[in-house]
């Protein structure tokens, strides 16, 4: 259960993030509503896991699903750049996350 809620806690920071790019663009009450309830979202979630797992590596893996997604989501919803170098780090963000998944 730990582990899911980690992943939750990863896609609510990934969603904070987006919503701080749509507050720069629309200056809205609703983009900084949704980015509080995000990032809101995502420290209950990051709480609630590091009762179960390690500090450090909850605190990794929980920044590595926000860094690479945020870096995704800006590929895929903002024009961000595609090239092959970007994707290769990404994927050692990733892959970094699942080996400490592997020996905790």
């Amino acid at each position: 259960m730990a582990w899911i809620t980690l992943i939750l806690a990863g896609l609510f920071e990934m969603f904070g993030v987006a919503m701080i790019n749509k507050l720069h663009k629309d200056r809205s009450w609703k983009s900084l509503i949704l980015l509080f309830i995000g990032f809101g979202a995502s420290f209950m979630f990051l709480s609630y896991a590091m009762k179960t797992l390690p500090m450090g590596t909850a605190y990794a893996i929980w920044t590595g699903i926000g860094a690479s997604g945020g870096a995704i989501l800006g590929m895929l919803l903002y024009g961000e750049s595609k090239d092959w170098k970007r994707l290769v780090f990404i994927s050692m963000v990733l892959s970094a996350a699942v080996g400490l998944k592997l020996v905790s």
